[in-house]
């Protein structure tokens, strides 16, 4: 069996993926509807806008703070029904520096919304409740916290293209890694190479040469990026079994690395 026709292995569903970027939190990009399918591209990408602040909360929408002076807000106050077609694209950076730093995209389609001052409040109170951050402050004072109502969910990454329904989206959760994977991440790049030297043994000979580095990890394995001369390759190791504890993960970890104590114990 050729690689391109191995089975895949198992990886989180689309929306858990999806679910698991948006609440990393990375960077965030909206693109007024306008933009999208504008013919001089170049100027398309200067009026992309990076939110001062963003937050997915648990129905899918996401709350967007912009500066109260922004064409934005102000064309979402004049517009029918005070919203704007919009898209919010979420990149997922990758922990450790790499010539390719994203893992992932999720793009979320739909309805930026102008809130009035005490749905604002509201909202704002919302996000600090579970992102406290002192630049909420400033809603009302320079700033203007902006709804975004989804109705349509793609996500992009190494597993493939997807089409999430918000259905799908809201009820699933992050990856239950997803708080310290990076700095996991960081720790095994920077201090032990030698357990990233032992990973080596499980990626495909022709592969081997490249220069391999941590990508990402979740409860269903580890994934590797190998930077080769011709181009970069996603690697993903699975775990024998999805994880859900850190002892868990710590005996899959210790049996892909090939740990001789994790061996005597399982022979014991």
């Amino acid at each position: 069996m050729s690689r391109s026709d191995a089975p895949r292995p198992p990886a989180p569903h689309p929306a858990e993926r999806a679910r698991t970027i948006a609440a990393l939190g990375g960077r965030a990009t909206l693109v007024p509807a306008a933009d999208r399918g504008h013919a001089d591209l170049e100027s398309a990408r200067t009026d992309r806008v990076h939110p001062l602040l963003h937050h997915v909360l648990d129905d899918g929408s996401v709350a967007v703070l912009l500066p109260a002076n922004h064409e934005l807000v102000a064309g979402a106050w004049q517009a029918p029904r005070g919203e704007l077609a919009a898209m919010l694209e979420l990149a997922d950076p990758a922990p450790v520096p790499l010539r390719e730093p994203i893992r992932g995209l999720l793009w979320l389609t739909g309805w930026l919304r102008a809130l009035a001052a005490d749905e604002a409040r509201a909202l704002a109170v919302l996000v600090a409740e579970e992102r406290p951050d002192p630049r909420l402050l400033d809603v009302g004072h320079g700033a203007e916290l902006l709804r975004l109502d989804p109705a349509s969910l793609v996500l992009a990454d190494a597993e493939g293209s997807h089409s999430v329904a918000l259905p799908a989206f809201t009820a699933a959760r992050p990856d239950p890694f997803a708080e310290f994977e990076a700095g996991w991440l960081r720790h095994l790049e920077l201090s032990h190479t030698d357990v990233v030297g032992a990973l080596v043994r499980h990626l495909p000979e022709e592969l081997r040469g490249g220069h391999v580095r941590p990508l990402g990890l979740d409860r269903y394995g580890l994934r590797l990026r190998v930077e080769a001369i011709d181009a970069d390759h996603d690697v993903r190791l699975a775990f024998s079994r999805p994880v859900h504890t850190p002892t868990e993960l710590s005996a899959e970890l210790r049996r892909l690395v090939g740990c001789p104590f994790l061996a005597a114990r399982r022979t014991g």
